[in-house]
């Protein structure tokens, strides 16, 4: 059995997938990488079999129709054989010694999910996102351990590995044709993991500045009915406040809260009929599905106040905290 599966969804991806594929072959002993293509129109698929060719005993692809970057996932877990599962979008890449260092502890200990840090540049500047005074360093430890995550920060795709074998003990199954499913990644299988470790090394490496990016607030804008579907999915999973570990408890709400926040700032922003139509069902779906927790949505409560006050402060903190 490999140690980790590597899945790398792509979808016309040929002008970046190789850097993705080189810098986790750089410890090509120890995982396997399932490419798959979904639906691509340009030459992903032939790049993915070149490389398949190449390492037959490490490289598997999938050739399928189009279904989103969901699917991808799907597909990939559905025929992952390591001990532990990782995606990496085609566009992104992993740092190779933060990877050696990742599969020396792995070897080491057995856990539900590893959290590693990750890297972003945007505009020319370099972000390490990490989880230190929050996350216990160098041990094994339970949800009972972990501080408060403050409003800037919050486990992402891009920081996580989790046990194979868990993810389809739960039967995690993403939406097809639908953006933003990572979130769901991030946050339907907590529930279930008991066990985690932290290493503090600068892992996944993305790029945000493309204009088609699913982060850019222009595209988030016209794509906000995705937005809403996954947010509308993740308060349907289930109900936070039934939690019993408290700390798990909170960081599902502090999740949850900026879900709805996201939701209604970008619908403030588009300041249409229809824009406020679907702000007030968003609401009035949380209201009726957990009406209990809306008290507990802080910074989602405060996005519901006048649009010339709320949308500025957005601004400004984009500029600070440089998300998105």
């Amino acid at each position: 059995m490999k140690l980790i599966s590597f899945v790398i969804p792509c979808y016309n991806s040929e002008e970046y997938m190789s850097k993705a594929i080189e810098t986790i072959l750089s410890c090509k002993d120890e995982i396997e990488i399932i490419i798959v293509n979904d639906g691509s129109k340009d030459k992903t698929i032939d790049i993915a079999r070149s490389y398949e060719k190449k390492y037959k005993d490490i490289i598997k692809v999938i050739d399928k129709e189009n279904g989103g970057h969901g699917s991808g996932v799907n597909a990939g877990l559905k025929l992952a054989q390591g001990k532990y599962f990782k995606v990496v979008d085609s566009d992104d890449w992993v740092d190779k010694e933060s990877l050696k260092k990742i599969i020396g502890t792995l070897k080491k200990i057995d856990v539900d999910m590893m959290i590693a840090n990750y890297v972003y540049e945007k505009e020319g500047d370099i972000k390490e996102i990490n989880y230190l005074g929050i996350l216990p360093e160098n041990k094994i430890f339970g949800w009972d351990e972990i501080k408060k995550f403050p409003v800037s920060k919050y486990l992402l795709m891009h920081s996580v590995i989790y046990k194979t074998k868990l993810l389809k003990e739960i039967k995690l199954e993403l939406p097809e044709h639908t953006f933003y499913v990572d979130n769901i990644f991030v946050y339907y299988p907590l529930p279930y993991v008991k066990t985690m470790y932290y290493l503090n090394v600068p892992f996944y490496r993305y790029f945000i500045g493309r204009e088609d990016q699913s982060v850019n607030e222009g595209v988030m804008i016209k794509r906000i009915n995705q937005q809403l579907k996954v947010t509308k999915l993740m308060i349907d999973f289930f109900n936070p406040l039934e939690i019993e570990e408290k700390n798990l408890q909170k960081y599902l709400i502090h999740y949850l809260d900026i879900m709805m926040t996201v939701s209604t700032i970008l619908l403030k922003i588009e300041n249409t009929k229809e824009a406020k139509e679907k702000i007030k069902g968003l609401w009035d779906y949380l209201k009726e599905k957990n009406p209990q927790i809306i008290k507990r949505l802080k910074l989602a409560r405060i996005t519901l106040g006048p649009r010339f006050i709320v949308v500025p402060i957005y601004k400004i903190s984009r500029k600070i905290y440089k998300f998105n």
